[in-house]
């Protein structure tokens, strides 16, 4: 049985008109990652996603010493969570969309979830999440595309154009092994902080990636493929509808080992 997360509201326990404006009200940006021993892997990057975000969709950035001194009374010591840290407004409604400020912050404290499993098979599917540069909570759509594929008998879905350009999956990015070289797709989509800490790792390490358009009727081309998002660092795709890979399980196994390399962040 799931675990119900505590929620938290501008650093006090979620009161009821708070939770009633989120069920109401499906308008704001998200963040998620995994606390381990007290740090967070790209923990920079996360709040900077937020402030982002923020501007983007309230008009106004939240003070990052106020996330942080939020998120540690929400740990309440625990040096081992899954934070999930939403901004939002009760002012914000269908009424009144153009309100501007600095929005509020709640955040879900649960245990770290399993992460996703490796060989995966996908199917593509036509989708384009609204917005993709946002890590939004508009999620209906998302959601369905990995309903769809698991009743198909897929693991998950992976997200095309009309013409086959590959640009996302449902809750993760996608990475391209062609020899020594990772291949990330070039197309609409969401940076993930997975896939960024990912792309520092090779950097640093020297070791070759690019990024390029990326089609179904390109998969040939590949010796595989893998996902990657905050809970899962690297796990090896399998097949992607028809198309089997010939396997890269040890370069998917250092990539997964590279983003391990980096430092945890003090929250």
């Amino acid at each position: 049985m799931a675990v119900a997360p505590e929620l938290w509201i501008d650093g006090r326990p979620a009161g009821l008109e708070d939770l009633g404006h989120q069920a109401l009200i499906n308008y704001g940006a998200l963040t998620s990652f995994v606390v381990e021993q007290g740090g967070v892997r790209g923990l920079d990057r996360h709040m900077d996603r937020l402030n982002r975000s923020a501007v983007d969709l309230f008009g106004e950035a939240v003070l990052e010493g106020c996330l942080r001194d939020q998120m540690r009374a929400a740990l309440a010591g625990r040096a081992e969570a899954w934070l999930r840290i939403s901004l939002f407004s009760r002012d914000l409604s269908l009424r009144q969309p153009d309100w501007i400020g600095a929005p509020q912050v709640m955040i879900s404290v649960s245990p770290p979830p399993s992460p996703l499993p490796h060989d995966v098979r996908l199917q593509s599917q036509t989708y384009g999440r609204e917005a993709p540069h946002l890590k939004h909570v508009a999620t209906m759509g998302l959601l369905r595309a990995r309903r769809m594929a698991r009743l198909a008998g897929y693991d998950d879905a992976l997200f095309t154009d009309a013409e086959g350009l590959i640009s996302e999956g449902s809750l993760w990015n996608i990475g391209f092994i062609q020899g020594d070289t990772v291949v990330w797709p070039d197309a609409p989509m969401l940076d993930g902080v997975a896939q960024a800490l990912i792309r520092d790792a090779l950097e640093r390490a020297g070791a070759p990636q690019r990024k390029a358009v990326v089609r179904l009727t390109d998969l040939s081309r590949f010796d595989g493929a893998f996902l990657c998002n905050s809970a899962t660092p690297a796990a090896e795709i399998a097949a992607i509808d028809n198309h089997v890979f010939s396997g890269a399980a040890d370069a998917v196994q250092q990539i997964g080992a590279l983003w391990r390399s980096q430092p945890r962040q003090k929250i």
